[in-house]
């Protein structure tokens, strides 16, 4: 039986948006210069310590929630250390004790904002090996697009951040606008529908359970 409790993004836009490449060459073209929040910047400092002293590859799941897919990709990638990051306080408390493991996986957990903390990972030059957005919110209604983390005025740092880049989302629109955003930036890529057969985040099992399909783009850059 299906369920159908997580409804379909309803969206205004049939397309992409038509102010996209507009929107994404400026942020392209101009520094983001907004203060850093002095609460990211001390969830910073003390996960950086870690990340100076870590002997593996280090990679980031931004936008991960409650941090199940932090946990599990800690199981994929058993010799790195996974840092999760989000900015709501309530998603992360809800972590269960039982995604930790013993089997060799490392991860924390940290709240901050990711516009700050995407910055300071740059400036303190960073090298993730991947980097994870994992159903992030689409914002679907057309007046939102910089709200979207590809018409926003981060996207260069995540760019710049560099890594193997993978995007999911149930909003076929969000993956392909951001697949043109990169390539504007100078790194096309394709776009692909994705399913398995373990969920590793609990959206993308409630989408799934619900009937809707997962979309993803998958680079190196």
């Amino acid at each position: 039986m299906v369920d159908a409790s997580s409804r379909a993004i309803v969206s205004n836009q049939p397309s992409l948006h038509d102010k996209l490449d507009d929107i994404v060459t400026k942020h392209l073209n101009a520094e983001f210069k907004k203060p850093i929040a002095a609460h990211t910047q001390r969830a910073f400092d003390e996960v950086n310590d870690k990340v100076q002293q870590a002997n593996g590859p280090i990679i980031l799941d931004s936008c991960c929630g409650v941090g199940e897919s932090t946990a599990n990709l800690a199981k994929v990638h058993p010799d790195a250390l996974i840092i999760g990051v989000d900015k709501s306080a309530h998603r992360l408390h809800k972590h269960d004790v039982q995604y930790r493991q013993d089997e060799g996986g490392e991860y924390l957990l940290v709240q901050a904002d990711l516009n700050d903390f995407w910055r300071l990972a740059k400036q303190a030059q960073w090298q993730p090996s991947h980097h994870y957005l994992l159903y992030p919110n689409p914002w679907p209604k057309a007046k939102h697009i910089q709200r979207r983390w590809h018409g926003a005025a981060i996207f260069p740092t995540i760019v710049a951040l560099g890594g193997r880049l993978e995007l999911r989302s149930n909003w076929h629109i969000y993956v392909r606008e951001f697949a043109r955003a990169l390539e504007l930036a100078g790194h096309p890529t394709a776009v692909e529908p994705y399913h398995s057969d373990t969920a590793i985040t609990p959206f993308e099992r409630k989408y799934w359970a619900s009937g809707q399909s997962s979309y993803r783009l998958v680079i190196d850059l």
